[in-house]
């Protein structure tokens, strides 16, 4: 990666191209639905592999309880890594997983 610097001596990277991907990932008590951004050309997996973060950032989030009623919608949430169980990109879903609209 190219690092340049400013006169004032403030350096600037290269933007990493990220890619939406609508998601939906099952933590021990909710299901979430929402974009996660991975970086292009690697597959979800190695991108989930990768992170050494302890949170995966979710963006235009619904919060589904375990009857697969809403509970909230936020523009972004942390979710902590070690609380995930499964995470499918949409595009794979071949019917809606739970009653009630939740996908």
């Amino acid at each position: 990666m190219v690092t340049k610097f400013d006169d004032k001596g403030k350096f600037y990277t290269e933007v990493i191209p990220k890619e939406a991907v609508q998601v939906t990932v099952q933590t021990l008590t909710h299901r979430m639905h929402g974009v996660m951004y991975k970086r292009q050309n690697i597959r979800l997996i190695d991108e989930l592999n990768l992170g050494d973060d302890n949170f995966i950032p979710l963006t235009e989030v619904t919060v589904y309880n375990a009857q697969g009623g809403v509970l909230f919608q936020t523009d972004f949430i942390a979710v902590e890594f070690k609380h995930i169980i499964w995470v499918i990109p949409d595009k794979e879903l071949k019917t809606s997983v739970v009653k009630g609209g939740a996908p």
